[in-house]
């Protein structure tokens, strides 16, 4: 509880920990804002497609444009500025750069990103939840291999379940169900860029203004991001995917734990995944909704500790057995500086995959017909399905994460899950054999291995050396 306390004492000592941001988005910018006001955060430089972009990012935010440095990240550094730049490799090579944030949301280019830093090392956090559910356990054992640290990002929801899940099963509490909240009705999963501000009640020119991508919170809305962030919590917990999807049923606080403690006959003993939402199906509201929130429910190993349950107020089941904890609300990334204070400070991540267990799926929005060229996450043709990941490689289905830019060769039916062999074969890439050979891994069984708890000090950070 004193990592502010530390980045204040490292300020004092002149010294600072060194970040690059991949990504000037709205993630992006909302971290920007808050790391340039934080103490022993140093914000080396930006890199994004447009320079346009990066630059808005700082003073969007609030900053003054005088922070801007476009004659190198060395300058930037000796002025004590900010660089820009449309190539991230500047940054991730740049000896003045500790911690690079991916947050380009592009799941291709997040995990080369991320390669790239090794080969630098350079420690890692994830943003780009789409690289992490197509090869974060590869990439996490990549990061290891290195001596780097490979983190999910705090202030986005998996890694606040992550927390959670940690914080229950420190105190003692068997785990039996994690997740968040989220706006959901059935008929969201064929959504559009067309329809999605309809659905949150936005005008497109309050969109603008907010420098909301379309297909991002389409992604959002339609239940793909959804399945992604499960995916990264199963894959860095333990907890079981479901085989057949989410489920979203409307569920407020007080029914947390009624609605998710372990079904009879349900089967499986390491607790599950669950998305909840705040809409009935009728379109109402329910009541004490998590819409923007995240939350845990575990069980009492005793009488004694139901009691406890009971006594100090918790929300339970109708036996008293099964509690819930939620925190209501999520920062994204005015909260990632948690992330980089625990990487630099204490050499741990906040949420790591340690193993292949669950993946997301491409589905059908609607008939695709043979040379559709398919236009990716939150887009026109496919939404995200969460599944296991033995499940995903017995059938052969495509990850939602490389459903774009991609030609058809076999026509696929509305609500139908896309495979490999609908696809003409796309070019070769280190992701795409990193994420085969992850799946040739689990199936024999060795899941890219179980992978240690975090304790990185192999490649120091500018602010604690």
């Amino acid at each position: 509880m004193n990592l502010h306390a530390k980045l204040r004492a490292l300020e004092t000592q002149g010294r600072s920990i060194r970040i690059g941001l991949v990504g000037a988005g709205k993630f992006g910018s909302m971290f920007v804002s808050q790391c340039l006001r934080t103490p022993g955060l140093q914000l080396v430089a930006i890199a994004d497609i447009s320079l346009a972009n990066a630059e808005a990012a700082i003073t969007v935010t609030g900053h003054p444009k005088e922070m801007i440095c476009r004659r190198g990240i060395e300058d930037a550094v000796r002025e004590e500025r900010v660089g820009v730049t449309e190539d991230p490799l500047d940054l991730i090579s740049s000896p003045f750069v500790d911690i690079v944030v991916e947050a380009t949301g592009d799941p291709v280019a997040g995990a080369m990103h991320a390669l790239e830093c090794f080969r630098f090392r350079k420690h890692v956090l994830m943003v780009n939840v789409e690289a992490d559910a197509l090869v974060g356990p590869a990439l996490a054992r990549e990061a290891e291999r290195a001596g780097v640290i490979y983190s999910l990002a705090y202030g986005d929801q998996p890694a606040l379940i992550c927390e959670m899940v940690d914080w229950a099963r420190t105190a003692g509490l068997n785990v039996v169900a994690a997740g968040k909240g989220t706006k959901h009705r059935l008929h969201y999963h064929a959504s559009t860029p067309e329809t999605v501000w309809d659905h949150y009640n936005l005008t497109p020119e309050q969109a603008r203004l907010g420098r909301l991508n379309p297909k991002m919170f389409n992604s959002f809305l339609d239940g793909t991001k959804s399945a992604l962030e499960m995916a990264a919590v199963a894959n860095a917990t333990g907890l079981d995917a479901p085989v057949d999807g989410l489920r979203f049923p409307a569920c407020g606080v007080e029914d947390l734990a009624e609605l998710l403690k372990p079904i009879a006959g349900e089967g499986g003993g390491a607790g599950r995944v669950e998305v909840v939402s705040s809409m009935f199906d009728d379109g109402s509201e329910v009541p004490r909704h998590l819409r923007w929130g995240v939350f845990t429910v575990f069980e009492a190993p005793s009488a004694y500790v139901a009691r406890c349950f009971s006594e100090y107020g918790l929300t339970t089941d109708a036996s008293g057995r099964f509690a819930c904890m939620y925190k209501p609300f999520h920062l994204i990334g005015l909260e990632l500086g948690i992330s980089v204070a625990s990487m630099a400070i204490r050499h741990e991540p906040t949420g790591a995959p340690t193993r292949f267990r669950a993946d997301v799926v491409a589905v059908a929005k609607r008939d695709l017909p043979v040379g559709e060229v398919l236009d990716g996450e939150g887009g026109f043709c496919v939404w995200g399905k969460l599944t296991t990941s033995a499940h995903s490689i017995e059938m052969g289905y495509l990850p939602v994460a490389l459903a774009s830019n991609v030609r058809l060769k076999s026509p696929v039916a509305q609500g139908s899950k896309l495979r490999w062999s609908d696809i003409e074969v796309p070019m070769r890439s280190p992701v795409i054999e990193l994420r085969q050979k992850m799946e040739r891994a689990s199936r024999a069984n060795e899941a890219c291995g179980e992978l240690p708890g975090a304790d990185v000090k192999a490649v120091s950070i500018g602010g604690i050396r």
